[in-house]
Order: C-alpha cells, then sequence, then structure tokens
C-alpha cells in the first residue's frame, strides 16, 4: 500500500504542475497532459480504496 501511495504523490505532482501551467500560462499541451493525469490518479484512488478496505477487515 505505501507503494500506491508514493505513485499517488508522484502523479498528483505532475498533475498540479501541469495544471498550473496550463492556467497560468495558457500551455494546452500541459492541459491535455493534466487530463491525462487526472484519469491516472482516479484509477489509484479507487485502488487506494480497494486496498483500504481490505487492510480494514484483516
Amino acid at each position: 500500500m505505501k507503494e500506491l501511495i508514493a505513485q499517488i504523490q508522484e502523479i498528483y505532482a505532475a498533475f498540479e504542475a501541469d495544471a498550473v501551467a496550463q492556467v497560468e500560462k495558457g500551455n494546452k499541451a500541459a492541459g491535455t497532459r493534466a487530463r491525462k493525469a487526472s484519469l491516472e490518479l482516479e484509477k489509484m484512488m479507487k485502488a487506494f480504496r480497494k486496498a483500504s478496505i481490505e487492510s480494514s477487515k484483516a
């Protein structure tokens, strides 16, 4: 689960940087990367939720 959290943090950092670049600088490519990262984050958050529920049952 620690690996999953580390991956989530890494992807969030990339998302944040790209989202800021889009908003502040109008960088359209950064917006595309931010949207892609948001989809990856969504999948990872679902995986985290599943792992969290399983660990609380143990």
